[in-house]
């Protein structure tokens, strides 16, 4: 073989060995194990007589049984509704608030950008489990140097982990983790925006909150959806907040979301098996309705481009 034939080779060669890692870890860390997931969820455990001896507590084959169980279980069809419950409040008000941010932060008249952008955005970097614990501190009657300073004024104390209050708890540490993330996503889709369209604004007459209303806000469109995108993913899988609140009210119990019932299930009472089948429909889930609203999103752009190319 010629050295030009090797060359050649070595050429046509290089993306493949420049994917090999990545390929390697996408198997062994998120494919295989999504196999097995689903493996599991058509299998179950048989016991025979007392399930005490070798042999006494066999592995067969299922079918669909897990998957039946699961979407008739009154257990998770709660914690779905509370989930839903829940991002109702999150999902608008966190990307309500990062969008205001974002667009404060890109006036022309806002002082000190870069300490507010950090201020914004730092909640973000604080992990999930600390802020859970944070703000149940803060929430727990006992210990809140909030409830004291509203007995020294003789206000009524509300209890914000019972009832109808812990949903807005909830929403709130999810606000205030998330909020910084979404703000930058969408103020450095405003920087992008060419200076040529602000300065066409201005010698048009429009005001700042008619520049914001009608070309700021359209042209960041694209990450606008993209935020919602991750907001819906992150609150179909919110786990940590109601796990870290749980010890500190009896208002959260093991399944308040799906995930806490997945986790009970797989580790509370043993069954791998139910809790894979409930896994895998979360996981279906979140990718129907990720995906449907992508689909819809972009079926509206490529109706507004239309429209736009009509005129």
């Amino acid at each position: 073989m010629t050295s030009a034939r090797r060359r050649s080779y070595g050429v046509k060669g290089a993306p493949y060995a420049f994917l090999l890692p990545a390929t390697v870890l996408f198997a062994l860390f998120f494919a295989l194990p999504i196999g097995y997931a689903v493996w599991l969820s058509l299998h179950k455990v048989k016991v025979s007589g007392l399930g005490l001896g070798a042999g006494a507590r066999k592995e067969v084959w299922a079918g669909l049984e897990n998957y039946t169980d699961s979407l008739t279980d009154s257990e998770l069809l709660a914690g779905a509704l509370r989930v839903l419950g829940y991002g109702c409040i999150v999902v608008p008000v966190m990307l309500g608030l990062a969008l205001l941010f974002a667009l404060m932060l890109d006036s022309e008249k806002v002082r000190l950008a870069p300490f507010t952008r950090l201020a914004i955005f730092l909640p973000y970097a604080i992990p999930g489990v600390v802020a859970a614990l944070l703000w149940g501190f803060l929430y727990l009657p006992s210990v809140s140097p909030f409830y004291y300073v509203l007995d020294a004024l003789g206000l009524p104390q509300p209890d914000l982990l019972d009832g109808g209050p812990l949903y807005g708890a909830l929403s709130n540490i999810a606000i205030w983790g998330g909020t910084g993330f979404n703000m930058i996503v969408i103020y450095t889709s405003l920087r992008a925006i060419p200076a040529e369209v602000h300065e066409a604004a201005k010698l048009d007459g429009a005001t700042p909150l008619q520049t914001a209303l009608r070309i700021k806000i359209p042209m960041v469109a694209p990450s606008l959806v993209l935020t919602f995108f991750f907001s819906i993913i992150a609150t179909l899988q919110v786990f940590n907040e109601p796990t870290t609140l749980k010890p500190l009210t009896n208002s959260v119990s093991t399944t308040w979301s799906p995930l806490m019932k997945v986790y009970r299930d797989a580790f509370g009472t043993g069954d791998i098996y139910r809790a894979a089948a409930e896994a895998v429909i979360i996981a279906l889930a979140t990718l129907v309705l990720s995906f449907g609203f992508l689909r819809a999103a972009n079926r509206r752009n490529r109706q507004d481009a239309r429209q736009g190319g009509a005129r």
